[in-house]
C-alpha cells in the first residue's frame, strides 16, 4: 500500500494527512511526542471522515517518534510541516536525504523559506520541492508544487499527479520565487485593502463585503485569467491604465495593520482583531466558514473539465 509520511505535528499536519487517508492512502505521522503525534493521527482521522459523508471508515494512521522512525517501505511522498525555522528544517531535510530511499520525493510546506534555501548543498536536493497548502489543509484543495534552483521537473510532474489522483488541485511554479503564486496574488490583494482601510476610505467589514460579493463570487466559477476572457480584454485594459497608477506600491507594513499586530489584536485567536470576537462568535463563524468552504467546493467541481 501507498504510504504517505508527514513529519511534524503541528497546525497543518493533521489537514494535510487526512486528504491522503480519505483517498486510502495509508498515512505515518511522526514527531518529537509521540503523545501529540498520536493525537495528531486521531485529528486527521476525524477531518477525513468530514471530507465524505459516506466514507463508513477510514485506514487508521500511523504515528511515530522522527529520531526512531526507519520504515519507508512504499513511502511514495514524504512532506515536512514543522515550525518555520530554517535550520531546523535544514537540519531535518539532510536527515531525511540521508534516510528516505532514493527517489522518493520530499516536500516543504513551508510558506516562508524557498526549498531552495532548505536543500542547499544536499545531494538528493534534485527529489525536493515546496508542498504549500493553504488553510485548512483538509478542504481548500490547492496544492503549490514548486521547483527549487535544483529540484527535478519531472519529479515534481509525478508529485502533481499524485494530488490530482487524491482530489487535490496542483499547480506548478517553475521558478523560486517569493511567496510562490497564490500567496503573491493574494498579498498583491491585501496590500490594497489594508490601504483603503488605512486611508479611511472603506471599513474592514465593507472590503470584505466587496470582495465576496463581486469578483470574489465570481472567482468561484472562474479565475482572473479566465473571467476576462470571458468579460474582454479590452474593458480590463482600459480600467487598467486609469487604476494602476494609482494602487498601493507600499514596500512596507500598513500602519493599520502594524498597531493591531503591536496591541497583540491578532484575529480570532486573541478575542480580536478589525473585528471583536467573542469565543463563542468565534466557533460559530468558524464553523459557517467550512460550511461555505465546502459549498465552494462542490461549485469548483461542478461540471468542470478534467485537471490538466
Amino acid at each position: 500500500m501507498e504510504k504517505i509520511v508527514v513529519m511534524g505535528t503541528g497546525t497543518m499536519a493533521a489537514g494535510i494527512g487526512a486528504g491522503f487517508i480519505q483517498a486510502g492512502l495509508q498515512v505515518v505521522f511522526l514527531g518529537r511526542s509521540l503523545e501529540k503525534t498520536k493525537q495528531t493521527a486521531c485529528e486527521a482521522g476525524r477531518l477525513a471522515r468530514t471530507l465524505e459523508e459516506t466514507l463508513v471508515s477510514t485506514l487508521p494512521a500511523l504515528a511515530g517518534l522522527m529520531d526512531v522512525w526507519n520504515d519507508w517501505r512504499d513511502t511514495v511522498l514524504v512532506i515536512e510541516t514543522i515550525i518555520e525555522d530554517l535550520e531546523l528544517k535544514r537540519q531535518l531535510f539532510a536527515s531525511l536525504d540521508s534516510q528516505v530511499p532514493p527517489g522518493v520525493p520530499i516536500g516543504s510546506n513551508s510558506s516562508s523559506f524557498p526549498i531552495t534555501r532548505i536543500a542547499q548543498g544536499l545531494a538528493g536536493r534534485g527529489r525536493m520541492f515546496n508542498t504549500h497548502y493553504f488553510m485548512p489543509a483538509h478542504l481548500v484543495p490547492l496544492v503549490e508544487v514548486a521547483l527549487g534552483e535544483a529540484s527535478d521537473p519531472a519529479i515534481a510532474e509525478a508529485v502533481c499527479a499524485l494530488y490530482r489522483r487524491i482530489g487535490k488541485r496542483p499547480v506548478l511554479v517553475r521558478k523560486d520565487i517569493p511567496g510562490f503564486l497564490a500567496n503573491r496574488i493574494q498579498h498583491a490583494l491585501m496590500r490594497e485593502a489594508l490601504s483603503l482601510i488605512d486611508r479611511g476610505i472603506a471599513t474592514a467589514e465593507d472590503v470584505d463585503a466587496a470582495v465576496r460579493y463581486s469578483f470574489g463570487f465570481r472567482y468561484a466559477a472562474a479565475g482572473p485569467i479566465l473571467q476576462k476572457e470571458i468579460s474582454g480584454w479590452d474593458v480590463t485594459s482600459q480600467a487598467a491604465a486609469e487604476i494602476y497608477p494609482w494602487l498601493s506600491n507600499t514596500k512596507s507594513v500598513p500602519a493599520c495593520l502594524a498597531s493591531l499586530v503591536a496591541d497583540g489584536k491578532t484575529g480570532m485567536k486573541s478575542g480580536e482583531g478589525f473585528m471583536s470576537w467573542p469565543p463563542e462568535l468565534a466557533r460559530q463563524e468558524k464553523l459557517a466558514y467550512d460550511k461555505r468552504l465546502k459549498a465552494a467546493f462542490d461549485l469548483l467541481t461542478l461540471d468542470e473539465p478534467a485537471a490538466k
